[in-house]
């Protein structure tokens, strides 16, 4: 895989945001850059295309769980390892 799940997290992030991947770091915090629910849910469908893996979780919990750009790459590394 040539993109890391963090680089492409970000990208992701960036297309629905419209902010520059640059100003988007692992430590920044979902709600500090404006992301929604709705918004997440987006996010999340478009990681799991990525990497062909299902993230199991409704939104309610992924609020609780995901608060920044790494819990959610870290989210999406765990399941990649558990795939294979």
């Amino acid at each position: 895989m040539t993109t890391s799940v963090l680089d492409k997290t970000v990208e992701i992030i960036s297309e629905k945001t419209g902010i520059d991947p640059e100003n988007i770091k692992p430590e920044t915090e979902l709600s500090s850059i404006e992301i929604e629910s709705l918004d997440l849910a987006e996010i999340i469908f478009d990681l799991e295309d990525e990497f062909d893996v299902e993230i199991d979780m409704n939104t309610a919990t992924a609020w609780e769980n995901l608060k920044t750009i790494q819990d959610i790459a870290n989210s999406v590394t765990a399941l990649i390892a558990k795939e294979k």
